[in-house]
């Protein structure tokens, strides 16, 4: 908006729409983009930097860690892409219904989805990008090009921790490697002559200048990878509070929505309404929920 007078409009449309094809439509781009990169990490790893570890005698284990958990990753970004998130269906719905409460706050009984035409069952909500109610909603993930829900949020919990882990050992690994060199070319003790011609002590700004010019592509993986590891790594913190917790981003984002006080707005003569998360059972059977998502029968037993 503010560039707008600056911007032609023929520029401005075209960016309204990539930006609605990207965020707004189901869509594989990023799915293609996430393979790309794990595709050049992997590629970098093993043509650099596993070929150098290995003359350095780092222990084997160690450098074949990332490659054993590319499989498992991709085995379970296969699961929570494949697998049905909780769609509900006028079959299904009878069921499902039943089997969280309604809490009166963020889940009101009577409510009706205009486009499936059908009574939203408590915790769920309607996909825009996959026209689906999902039982259990969380998140619609580009990186997945499916919906998080009740039935492959295990899925996504496990491909999750497991890409944060990949990212990880190729950055430790990498590190270990840059210690190595430093350790056996012992250039922590060596100087340079600097542009004035005053020899100096080499100090860490120097020797990451000579590592860029080194060993460049090393050096962009490795601040990737770290970026990476950070930023997944919060996530995976998060993902596991709220299912310590038993909450979804969908449930957590609306709540927020109330103030930290979890106190509704009032509109005048109404009784104050306090949020109150209703859906946890305490922390072990929060987990068992998200490995073992509740039926009617299961609940029952209870």
């Amino acid at each position: 908006q503010v560039l707008s007078c600056v911007i032609p409009k023929e520029l401005q449309r075209l960016t309204q729409k990539v930006l609605h094809r990207l965020f707004h439509t189901r869509s594989c781009l990023f799915v293609v983009l996430h393979i790309a990169l794990q595709a050049a990490v992997y590629g970098e790893y093993t043509w650099e930097v596993f070929g150098y570890c290995w003359e350095l005698e780092i222990p084997i284990p160690l450098l074949l860690l990332p490659f054993l958990l590319l499989p498992v990753n991709v085995g379970f970004f296969m699961l929570c892409s494949r697998a049905d998130p909780g769609t509900i269906t006028k079959s299904n719905h009878p069921s499902l219904i039943k089997i969280y409460a309604y809490d009166a706050v963020l889940f009101q009984k009577g409510i009706v989805c205009p486009t499936c035409n059908m009574e939203k069952p408590a915790r769920s909500k309607h996909c825009g990008l996959c026209n689906i109610c999902v039982h259990r909603f969380d998140h619609h993930c580009v990186w997945v090009n499916n919906c998080i829900g009740a039935f492959n949020t295990k899925y996504f919990f496990l491909y999750l921790f497991t890409l944060t882990a990949m990212a990880a050992s190729i950055a430790l690994i990498t590190v270990a490697f840059f210690i190595q060199v430093v350790l056996l070319s012992n250039v922590m003790h060596a100087s340079y002559i600097d542009d004035q011609g005053q020899e100096q002590s080499v100090e860490i700004f120097f020797l990451i200048q000579h590592f860029f010019l080194t060993f460049p592509r090393i050096v962009f993986m490795l601040g990737f990878v770290i970026l990476l590891t950070l930023v997944l790594g919060a996530y995976c913190c998060f993902n596991l509070y709220l299912a310590l917790t038993n909450q979804t981003s969908n449930e957590w984002y609306k709540s927020r929505r109330f103030g930290c006080s979890h106190h509704l707005p009032l509109q005048p003569g109404d009784r104050p309404v306090i949020y109150k998360n209703i859906y946890s059972n305490g922390i072990w059977m929060n987990l068992k929920e998200i490995f073992k998502p509740p039926t009617i029968l299961g609940k029952k037993k209870r």
